[in-house]
């Protein structure tokens, strides 16, 4: 699976880029067929509390995509809520396909 860093706002590190490839890596154990993943990281300009968005869209067969889309005081938390939203999207799809 590909996996695409987007930054708007800033530029990310190499840690931030490592933890987000670890994390929407491990998505591909959960469904194989996954095309790729983009993700989106947002800072909000108002510099206050949870003001780091993550946007996770991941493209998968027939259906076209799955997307979440989180937000936190930092992006690794904001990243791993995006994960858990979308492999419950995972979830629902492969049980979905299991009952066709």
């Amino acid at each position: 699976m590909e996996i695409i860093i987007n930054s708007v706002h800033f530029t990310t590190d190499k840690k931030l880029d490592e933890f987000v490839n670890k994390k929407v890596g491990k998505l591909d154990t959960f469904f194989d067929g996954i095309i790729n993943a983009e993700v989106t990281l947002k800072v909000l300009k108002p510099e206050a509390a949870g003001n780091k968005i993550s946007e996770i869209k991941l493209s998968i067969p027939a259906n076209g995509y799955l997307f979440a889309k989180k937000q936190a005081d930092t992006f690794e938390e904001a990243t791993d809520l995006a994960v858990d939203a979308i492999r419950k999207q995972l979830t629902k799809y492969k049980e979905k396909l299991k009952n066709q």
